[in-house]
């Protein structure tokens, strides 16, 4: 990626593991510096993903699996009868608020994991038909799952930015830290 990492203070697995989902956040916020509405919302290419989209969908995603392991509802229920919409803005939703709410879970998270007992604390996996049944995980293995979700989606975010207007990852962090590259 093209931000660092910095290193974990001595056996804070905690703290690298949520250093590096934040570092997978970044990269999907920074894909929207300077953007539209319209240009957040576009899809440039034959896929469904738009930035704003993508925001929205990582945003839901990481709220739900921690109320998965919390033992409760996940803010927003999803089904075959509206999955289309955790990918793109609908009605007077705003990419200024779903930003806004991504910030939120990523407190909401950092703060739940910074809390639970151990990172080997498990919760179970609720029926679904696309979940292994009985399945248990553990707090690390959320952690885990959710910097790979990120940052899968931070990498097509990254070549939905560059289609629109040729600003690369590089680029959009000089960008936010005030250089003049892009």
């Amino acid at each position: 990626m093209v931000t660092h990492v910095q290193a974990e203070a001595k056996g804070d697995e905690r703290g690298a593991l949520l250093a590096f989902l934040a570092e997978q956040r970044g990269g999907l916020r920074r894909a929207l510096l300077g953007l539209t509405e319209e240009q957040a919302t576009s899809r440039p290419s034959v896929s469904e993903l738009s930035l704003a989209g993508l925001v929205k969908h990582v945003a839901e995603v990481e709220q739900g699996w921690i109320a998965r392991a919390k033992g409760e509802p996940a803010a927003v229920r999803r089904d075959e009868s509206n999955w289309h919409e955790c990918f793109t803005l609908v009605g007077d939703e705003t990419v200024e608020q779903q930003l806004a709410y991504y910030e939120e879970v990523a407190a909401g998270t950092e703060a739940f994991i910074r809390a639970v007992p151990s990172l080997d604390d498990t919760f179970e996996l609720p029926a679904a038909p696309w979940h292994p049944q009985d399945e248990t995980l553990s707090m690390r293995w959320l952690c885990l799952h959710l910097i790979r979700e990120t940052a899968r989606h931070a990498g097509h975010a990254d070549i939905i930015r560059e289609s629109l207007d040729g600003a690369t990852a590089f680029e959009l962090v000089a960008r936010e830290q005030g250089g003049s590259r892009g």
